[in-house]
């Protein structure tokens, strides 16, 4: 029984199917609930710095454990805690990679903050957690038992759970990183020392010889850069390990080592003015830095941007096998779940009635049509995007469910699962003639909801192979991440906002600029104008796809 399994094959939990433990508790509810918001704020802090949020399963079930433990808390009060703890999470992964797209995109005019921007948002995180919850309730039991599914990050989660029953929680070694932190924080908001130093440092002015067809003026210069001081960024680091850590440093160093460096180079003759002084010295005026910026922001961007579009495609098309599985079995699942929810089943089988989680997609369904109206203007357009929304939004919650049975909620590939969406439903609303920002508009919203759908999917699936692991009860869980996200989807746009708003009154340009530049969101909102605005920079964006393939097959 060392895999959980007697000699015949049938699971046995952690605690017993007719144990009567206390378990979906009041104290249990507020703290996963206070930690929902917690934990989504700072993976939407991670998320716009550095285009990545990571699992919050782990810290959910360690800080979990520890303010229960206060409580004299059973272990199943703490699969409940860290089950509402963690959904917190994914709302923000679906927030951040496609709520800024409204505002990059120019969908939304003016100041971020409005109410008619705050109640867009939430709407989209509430219908989109809503779809993603009630999907996976229809396929849980199936996927939760696949024996072809390891679930590495659930295991790790259920383990932490079973040795905090022995006192080995871990929590001061998390409490205590979290005092270095916000130590290192304090003192570098208070200017005991320079969160990083940067410098522009300027090229020779010469001719550059180009053959027979003469020559050209270039000058311009490179600006130097030292890591930012962030204990976020070490942590993550440290998380995601040397590799993936590596490639995010080589972006950086690609993008203002090599490609901004060699922009200004050549640019040098149409920004003489702001790279050398009238006196032929180079300046070290904040202009020097403000111009490497903009070529950043304008010219290395969209081919960044490319180079995200064809990653996110060759990284579909690694995983076809388990994609079409995944779709295949979706389909298969629904036939297989339909018959649960009888009164005579254990304790630790039991979903909520799928005659409430059926009547909960209509609803959600019907509440997107109506958010798609509202953004296209158009009832075929928008019946049109809901009902793409319906169907991928089923398939992608089932795929991405089943890549985090595969390889964890960390490495899910919820944005390459999002544009795949968002290209459909833009070629959809040039063909149904829906152009300028109602289109826009109509194809961030598809795209808004599938993402936090296939997030809320493959983290609550992660929790409830957890909950199945350690006996906990399948229906409660869900209830449970339902007060979970209908929270953190009605603070969420918060953190967005003060993030954006904090950094115009320190002179940036907020999310998508310099100190929170958004990536996903940022393509989301170049593809959806690109497509149906035509406003797409082509060259650029065809400058980063070869890249990428360049560097796939030198990989």
């Amino acid at each position: 029984m060392a895999d959980g399994r007697p000699s015949s094959g049938k699971h046995v939990p952690f605690v017993p199917a007719d144990s009567d433990m206390s378990e979906f508790t009041i104290r249990a509810l507020i703290i996963g609930l206070i930690l929902a918001v917690v934990l989504g704020a700072a993976n939407a802090y991670l998320g716009l710095k550095a285009g990545m949020t990571i699992a919050a399963t782990y810290p959910a079930a360690v800080i979990g454990m520890a303010l229960l433990r206060v409580f004299k808390g059973s272990i199943l009060e703490e699969n409940i805690t860290r089950t509402v703890g963690s959904i917190g999470e994914s709302i923000a992964a679906g927030a951040i990679f496609t709520i800024p797209a409204f505002m990059i995109a120019g969908v939304w005019q003016g100041e971020f903050w409005s109410l008619r921007h705050y109640l867009e948002a939430t709407a989209i995180m509430l219908v989109g957690s809503f779809i993603g919850i009630f999907f996976v309730t229809i396929l849980r039991r199936v996927m939760v038992e696949d024996k072809e599914l390891p679930f590495p990050e659930s295991v790790a989660a259920a383990e932490i759970h079973k040795a905090g029953r022995s006192g080995k929680s871990g929590a001061k070694w998390l409490f205590g990183a979290m005092g270095i932190g916000a130590l290192i924080q304090f003192l570098k908001e208070f200017k005991v020392f320079a969160s990083k130093g940067e410098a522009f440092i300027p090229f020779t002015k010469k001719s550059v010889a180009l053959g027979s067809s003469g020559s050209v003026n270039a000058g311009g210069g490179a600006l130097i850069s030292t890591p930012g001081v962030s204990p976020a960024y070490m942590g993550v680091g440290y998380i995601i390990g040397p590799e993936l850590a590596s490639l995010t440093f080589s972006g950086g160093l690609l993008a203002w080592g090599l490609f901004v460096p060699l922009l200004l180079y050549f640019l040098g003759p149409q920004i003489t003015d702001f790279i050398v002084s009238s006196g032929g010295n180079a300046t070290t005026d904040q202009s020097l830095i403000g111009t490497a910026v903009e070529v950043w922001k304008n010219l290395v961007r969209p081919i960044a941007i490319g180079g995200m579009l064809m990653s996110a495609a060759y990284t579909l098309y690694k995983m076809r096998n388990s994609l079409v599985t995944g779709l295949g079995r979706a389909i298969r699942d629904v036939k297989k779940a339909s018959t649960g929810g009888g009164e005579d089943e254990d304790r630790t089988e039991k979903d909520m009635h799928f005659k409430w989680v059926f009547i909960g997609i209509g609803l959600a369904s019907i509440a997107t049509f109506f958010i798609y109206y509202y953004f296209a203007g158009d009832f075929v357009a928008a019946l049109t995007a809901t009902i793409v929304m319906v169907i991928a939004g089923f398939f992608f919650a089932a795929v991405s469910g089943y890549l985090v049975g595969l390889i964890g909620s960390s490495n899910n590939p919820i944005s390459g699962l999002t544009i795949s969406t968002l290209i459909v439903a833009a070629i959809l609303m040039v063909a149904l003639g829906v152009k300028g920002l109602p289109g826009i508009a109509a194809v961030l919203g598809v795209a808004a909801v599938i993402c936090v759908a296939a997030a809320v999917a493959g983290e609550m699936l992660q929790d409830l192979k957890v909950g199945h692991i350690l006996g906990g009860t399948p229906w409660k869980m869900q209830v449970g991440d339902l007060f979970g996200v209908v929270l953190a989807s009605v603070v969420m746009f918060y953190p967005l906002f003060i993030l954006h708003q904090g950094d115009i009154n320190q002179g940036g340009t907020g999310l998508g600029g310099e100190q929170y530049p958004a990536p996903q969101a940022s393509l989301m909102a170049i593809l959806a104008k690109g497509i149906v605005g035509g406003d797409m920079a082509w060259p650029l964006i065809i400058v980063g796809i070869l890249m990428a393939i360049v560097f796939i097959l030198v990989h």
